[in-house]
């Protein structure tokens, strides 16, 4: 089957892009979406700092004008009203985007279709062997990752295991989210817990590392319990859902497109924010900017890169964190406490200005970022 764009991959990046082509209309490319799932269930939340800007209000389930952190000895609670901490689950978006790309004449989902190697390009044409038959296209847009996870492709890797649940009784403050509660962790590893309360009776509840190494959701299960336990005692409950995953902090920079018509895009190409691994809100405008320019006939567009400041920034705090992980605590703390909210949120969200920069900047102590900056940066290799 031949068509304009392919777009392999229907998690986030590539639902947004369909769905942005959806919204152009007559003006998008014929667009084919090869999803490996049967189905979408609701497997994962994305949370970000709610900004002007923010893409998809609509879709958040819940806003906090405060947040947490904590460290064994300390505990910082912010009023972040002015740009507040949003989740976002995938459940609502996953149907908003299916419903936008069935109303569309310019571009299908196709679901349980696995894409089998590589494309390779032959007169002109992107083919692609999938378990549908060969598919080709001018453009493609490549939102899987290109390998596993593993030691050494990241700085650091922000791996995480999550679950949902209701108690019986109120046990949770709903105006408050714990966004970072460390505790102890294994050598080399920074842990925290993470709750976001839904309501009195229901949370979502996480146990998170970053860490050289990415980990699977058995490493965090005896954690999890012992957060659970710690929060509920022996109140009854119910496991709604459970999520996982793995996000990258601090790839090598990617190389130059060989060809621009075939554009790798997502949380391993540049979707997920070096430091932080934000992803959701960088995903949605590089969709747009991607979407626009498929429209207009110029090609996929991959995502833009950080600016020099910013780049260096995430650089030499990752590089901090991986040779430090217990100062983690210290500086998070400190940057939360000594930063206008406002600012910090922007600075997270990627829409700071320098004086943002500089807030961020003046609120850490020196001495570890002015050792690090005359050290080699930790070997990250290419997948």
């Amino acid at each position: 089957m031949e068509t304009d764009l392919l777009i392999l991959g229907g998690g986030a990046a590539g639902l947004s892009l369909a769905r942005r082509l959806a919204e152009q209309g007559a003006a998008a490319p014929r667009t084919l979406v090869l999803e490996s799932r049967a189905a979408y269930v609701d497997d994962r939340t994305w949370c970000f700092w709610m900004q002007p800007s923010a893409r998809l209000p609509h879709l958040v389930r819940r806003r906090w004008a405060k947040v947490s952190l904590a460290s064994p000895t300390e505990r910082v609670v912010v009023d972040c009203a002015e740009s507040p901490y949003a989740i976002l689950p995938s459940g609502g978006f996953y149907e908003e985007s299916c419903g936008l790309i069935t109303q569309s004449e310019r571009v299908r989902l196709a679901m349980g279709v696995r894409v089998l190697g590589e494309p390779r390009k032959v007169g002109g044409l992107w083919e692609a062997d999938t378990s549908a038959g060969v598919q080709r296209a001018r453009w493609v847009v490549d939102t899987r990752p290109p390998a596993v996870p593993a030691e050494g492709a990241a700085v650091l890797w922000q791996s995480f295991l999550g679950v949902e649940i209701e108690s019986v009784g109120p046990v949770f403050d709903p105006a408050v989210a714990e966004i970072m509660h460390f505790t102890e962790g294994e050598a080399g590893q920074i842990l925290f817990h993470y709750i976001l309360p839904l309501s009195p009776t229901r949370a979502l509840l996480e146990v998170t590392a970053f860490a050289p190494a990415p980990a699977g959701p058995d490493v965090f299960r005896a954690e999890l319990g012992r957060l659970i336990q710690q929060r509920l005692g022996e109140r009854p409950f119910r496991t709604r859902r459970e999520e996982h995953g793995i996000l990258p902090m601090g790839l090598p920079l990617p190389k130059p497109a060989a060809d621009p018509t075939f554009v790798r895009a997502g949380l391993m190409a540049g979707g997920a924010r070096a430091s932080s691994g934000y992803a959701f809100q960088r995903i949605q405008r590089w969709a747009e900017t991607c979407a626009q320019s498929l429209a207009e006939g110029l090609g996929p567009r991959a995502h833009a890169p950080d600016g020099w400041i910013l780049s260096r920034m995430d650089a030499l705090f990752l590089q901090v964190l991986r040779r430090r992980p217990e100062l983690a605590p210290v500086l998070f703390l400190a940057m939360f406490r000594k930063v206008a909210p406002a600012r910090l949120a922007r600075f997270m969200s990627d829409q700071g200005t320098w004086l943002d920069d500089l807030a961020v900047i003046a609120a850490l102590p020196p001495g570890p970022f002015l050792r690090e900056l005359f050290r080699p940066a930790p070997g990250v290799v290419r997948p």
